[in-house]
């Protein structure tokens, strides 16, 4: 029987560099350590938001270390194992070391733009390759090409450790399709913070989320508060965020919530190229919306 156990709060966790462009370590500690103790669910490494096309084998072996030494087992953890050539992500899948992770999160191939059948017959191949739970990750904004809810549901029937999919779309009508016609042990989570009291209130069961990086404590108090049926508590933090929420991606992601996590003193403001920080007015309005806001850290 599957079951899904990454519900609720999931930090698609960035990685934090040093000015000189090395890896800074000591604060990807920090970071970890204050996502679980600040109401996270669970961790989502190595992907999108982590810069992960950027990182070396040996950075991506020595973040994954980090971050399993540092969790020691108190939260589960998601991790990207995906790409554009079927054959290579089934390799990694069979001969890579797991120990210390609890599922992968794949995404749709880029690129090549694959049809639904392609995409179906390339995750079902994943499927069968993985030794852990699988979760989808549907992102057309970044891979050009938009998983259909036919196409999702039909891997949720047809692939037993596929447990959820991660939602990025951007169409509360496909959340809808997916969630009202899959199977009951399979589970949606929002790929978008500005959807996710949407989504979650159209029954999804939580989110992976990049604004969590700077406020976990917030976001997951909203989740709680929706899976209580408390929407209108839930409601106003979803509110308080709004102006983040466009604020974070507005250049792009991480470089938003690397410059909302500067402000708050837990890294340095550096990316890897071909990613730049946030425009110094993005800066500014991230700065003058976070002392608005008077949150803890």
């Amino acid at each position: 029987m599957r079951k899904n156990i990454f519900k609720g709060l999931g930090i698609a966790l960035i990685t934090p560099f040093h000015a000189d462009g090395s890896v800074d370590y000591e604060s990807l500690r920090r970071l970890v350590d204050f996502q679980i103790q600040s109401g996270a669910d669970f961790l989502c490494i190595l992907a999108t938001t982590g810069e992960t096309p950027c990182l070396s084998a040996e950075e991506k072996q020595e973040i994954k270390k980090t971050i399993i030494d540092v969790n020691k087992g108190r939260l589960p953890i998601l991790m990207g194992c995906g790409g554009n050539n079927t054959a290579v992500v089934v390799n990694e899948l069979q001969t890579a070391d797991w120990t210390g992770i609890d599922g992968i999160l794949s995404v749709c191939p880029f690129y090549n733009k694959p049809s639904q059948e392609g995409l179906y017959q390339h995750f079902k191949r994943i499927a069968a390759a993985s030794p852990l739970p699988v979760v989808l990750y549907n992102v057309p904004g970044r891979t050009g090409i938009n998983m259909k809810s036919t196409t999702t549901v039909r891997l949720a029937e047809d692939c037993e450790n596929i447990v959820a999919i991660k939602e990025a779309a951007g169409s509360l009508e496909q959340v809808d399709e997916i969630i009202k016609n899959k199977p009951a042990s399979f589970d949606v989570l929002s790929g978008d913070d500005a959807l996710t009291f949407s989504m979650v209130a159209s029954g999804a069961a939580g989110a992976i989320s990049v604004i969590g990086n700077a406020l976990p404590r917030e976001v997951s108090r909203m989740i709680s508060h929706e899976f209580k049926g408390e929407y209108e508590p839930a409601r106003k933090i979803h509110h308080r965020f709004t102006e983040l929420y466009s604020l974070l991606f507005v250049d792009g992601n991480p470089a938003g919530v690397k410059a909302l996590l500067h402000e708050m003193g837990f890294i340095e403001n550096e990316l890897r190229l071909p990613l730049v920080p946030t425009r110094i007015t993005t800066m500014q309005r991230i700065s003058a919306v976070l002392k608005a806001l008077d949150v803890e850290n």
